[in-house]
């Protein structure tokens, strides 16, 4: 596809918000422990903690349970992983504490994320921003960001009782914006809920692969486009 859409759905978090490399967030809160972890280390810590939370959001089910509670749910993940090495159960829940408020710490805008949706904005695309999640926390993103003037319409999953998967939360958004499905372009970091639910609707769906890792090689999914970075989309 050539040129710009009329309107274009954006995720927030790991699309236009980065919170920076998991992996080496968790070492670096695992590394502050040190001989308090017992007989795992650091870097066996950091890295069963990072499959975990892969195996965790994984299931469609447990991430619609959690995705409101996500303190809570790495807390869980946390007392799991201390389980499974043996480390002290004790420090699970002041280990998930320290990571959950060191992650959220590192939020900011993807290098040249900002400067691409004041050029869509200037060029006439109508944008959405369409985020899953808790009301609270999302709204107070969306505030110190100051993404509200960006777009044309704001919708949170918290805020409206609905979200990414389902259906009408892309139909609501759509319809916010005045344009039918092959009229917008809908770009995100979630192959299922920024790819393949879109794609069914008939919206051409764009990848965020922010981290550089390409398609899992199972991946049944298969993106119109695939970017690193939302500044690609004004290049």
């Amino acid at each position: 596809m050539t040129g710009l859409p009329r309107a274009i759905l954006f995720d927030l978090d790991e699309t236009i918000i980065s919170f920076g490399r998991r992996p080496l967030l968790l070492l670096e809160v695992a590394e502050t422990f040190g001989s308090d972890l017992g007989d795992a280390t650091p870097q066996q810590i950091a890295e069963a903690m990072e499959a975990r939370f892969r195996w965790f959001w994984s299931d469609e089910n447990r991430h619609r349970q959690w995705r409101f509670r996500l303190e809570a749910a790495r807390i869980e993940v946390a007392r799991l992983v201390f389980r499974d090495l043996g480390a002290p159960a004790g420090l699970a829940r002041p280990f998930a504490e320290r990571f959950h408020a060191y992650r959220e710490a590192q939020a900011a805008f993807f290098p040249g994320a900002l400067e691409a949706l004041d050029t869509l904005k200037a060029r006439g695309v109508r944008l959405a921003l369409v985020t899953n999640g808790d009301a609270a926390p999302q709204r107070a993103k969306v505030e110190r960001f100051e993404l509200a003037p960006r777009f044309d319409h704001v919708q949170i999953e918290g805020e409206h009782g609905f979200g990414k998967p389902e259906e009408r939360a892309y139909l609501h958004a759509l319809q916010a914006l005045g344009v039918g499905p092959r009229d917008a372009w809908m770009v995100g970091d979630n192959l299922e809920w920024e790819v393949a639910a879109p794609q069914r609707m008939g919206i051409y769906a764009i990848w965020h692969d922010h981290l550089g890792e390409g398609l899992p090689p199972d991946s049944p999914v298969r993106p119109d486009r695939i970017i690193r970075s939302i500044a690609e989309l004004v290049e």
